[in-house]
C-alpha cells in the first residue's frame, strides 16, 4: 500500500479540485494526500472540505508557481 498519493489539480476550475480531492479521499487507504493546485480560492476550498472530513491541511507556495496542500489524517 502507498504511504501517500498526489492529485493534480492544476489548471482545474471550482469545483473540480474539491471533486478530485473526495475521490482521493474516497479511494485511498493513504494517511498523506497532496494535492497540487493553481489558486488561492483552490486552496481554501480543498482545505475546507479536507477538514470536514476530519483531515488536517496545510499548504505551501511552489517555486514554479501554485500550491501544493498537504493533507494528513
Amino acid at each position: 500500500m502507498a504511504e501517500s498519493i498526489t492529485v493534480d489539480a492544476r489548471g482545474l476550475s471550482c469545483p473540480q479540485p474539491v471533486v478530485e480531492t473526495k475521490k482521493a479521499i474516497e479511494r485511498s487507504a493513504c494517511s498523506e494526500i497532496y494535492v497540487l493546485v493553481d489558486t488561492m480560492t483552490s486552496v481554501m476550498n480543498v482545505t475546507r472540505y479536507a477538514k470536514s472530513q476530519g483531515w488536517t491541511a496545510q499548504y505551501d507556495e511552489m517555486p514554479e508557481g501554485g500550491f501544493k496542500i498537504t493533507l494528513r489524517k
